[in-house]
């Protein structure tokens, strides 16, 4: 056992709340804003194309089929990372990959970040997704070195005010080299959500308050992201809209369901048809789904996500240590509720803690092994497609 590894996260993978290890202020860069403000009406058609299924690869079955429980149970953890040594210790045991803070890169030149996120993948039996949340404007955890790069990266709302989408692609273009010539293979972004205005919580994280512009934006860097096979992570399922902010409590949605038809599902639907990898599911309770559970602990929710949406690729839940989940998982451990919910990958600094969690529940029938299997194929596909396992075949 590791205690520090439970300690390792400050906070939820996705938002920068994290101490800043920098001092220098000048480097806060403050955009203009209301580039996109409209609002446009349109209607859902949910297609499957471009969604996949984990093929019935020989490679991927036999890795399975090596697994013991722990293994599996590990892999489905994506830790959060502020120490390297904790990224170190949770890579030689299995972890399914990490979600690195600022802390990690704070003043590293790139060669250090290339020893660093080569010896976690040196250490790990099976390659690592090694995430970070880059993206953009005041979410940004390696650009904001100043040895990595001149200045953070831009939000795209401000991109697009300056460029249009001509900044917005290659500024994209720009991102994924930056971040694979660093050794990271997974951005955690881009942001899918569409707020009302710009005092809502997750406003300056957004493209635009329009869901037709916002869906415009996801295609086009989806769809970059994957020529560049760097990984892509659709976020916040169903949607954040005006909720308030679940670091710290429990938000609740009480739109009707049609309003997500026609305004917050849309960019995800089109994130699926451009072929993202995955999506984050939101700590907020929306009610019209399950008035009772957050949306990552619901199984409604995820139904809805694969059945209606047509998604197959891998659910990631959003920081499952923030308040949002701690006070409504009613004793149970968290990962424990997050796998029954219909989660793949666990976004969570408690390593140890969780894959005997999950591993306990498996054997005392709680958790079916035929659901971790079903996970741990959608992890290894999705690692296979970004290049990560040639080295094993």
């Amino acid at each position: 056992m590791l205690p520090a590894v439970g300690m390792a996260i400050l906070c939820s993978c996705n938002f920068g709340v994290e101490i800043s290890p920098y001092t220098d202020d000048s480097r806060v860069i403050e955009y203009p804003e209301g580039a996109l403000t409209t609002t446009t009406e349109t209607t859902v058609t949910t297609t499957t194309t471009n969604v996949y299924t984990p093929p019935d690869d020989p490679q991927l079955v036999g890795l399975l089929d090596s697994l013991t429980l722990e293994k599996k149970a590990a892999q489905m953890i994506l830790v959060g990372c502020t120490d390297a040594s904790v990224g170190d210790y949770v890579c030689a045991n299995g972890a399914g990959g990490l979600c690195l803070f600022a802390q990690p890169f704070a003043y590293k030149t790139a060669d250090e970040v290339r020893a660093m996120t080569g010896g976690f993948q040196d250490a790990a039996e099976i390659p690592l997704l090694l995430s970070v949340d880059e993206e953009g404007g005041g979410v940004c955890r390696v650009s904001i070195n100043p040895n990595l790069r001149e200045t953070n990266f831009w939000s795209p709302r401000f991109l697009f005010s300056q460029g249009g989408w001509d900044l917005i692609r290659s500024d994209t273009e720009e991102k994924a080299d930056f971040l694979l010539d660093l050794g990271l293979n997974v951005n955690l972004a881009p942001v899918c959500d569409v707020p009302f205005n710009e005092w809502d919580f997750i406003y300056p994280r957004c493209f635009s308050t329009d869901a037709a512009e916002t869906s415009e934006y996801i295609e086009t860097v989806v769809g970059i992201m994957k020529d560049k096979k760097l990984g892509c992570t659709l976020k916040h399922f169903p949607g954040y809209g005006g909720s308030a902010d679940t670091h710290l409590n429990m938000a609740f949605d009480g739109r009707e369901y049609s309003e997500f038809e026609s305004r917050d599902l849309l960019p995800f639907i089109t994130g699926i048809e451009s072929g993202a990898d995955s999506v984050m599911v939101t700590h907020n309770i929306i009610e019209c789904m399950d008035s009772e559970q957050p949306a990552s602990l619901s199984p409604e929710v995820h139904r809805i996500l694969r059945e209606e949406l047509g998604f197959r690729g891998v659910i990631i839940t959003d920081d499952l240590g923030m308040n949002a989940i701690t006070q409504f998982t009613n004793g149970q451990n968290p990962a424990v509720a997050a796998v029954l919910a219909g989660n793949d990958l666990l976004c969570y600094s408690e390593f140890d803690s969780s894959v005997q969690a999950i591993t306990d529940a498996v054997r005392d029938g709680t958790i079916e092994e035929e659901q971790l299997d079903a996970s741990v194929l959608r992890i290894l596909y999705w690692k296979q497609s970004l290049g990560l396992l040639e080295e094993l075949s």
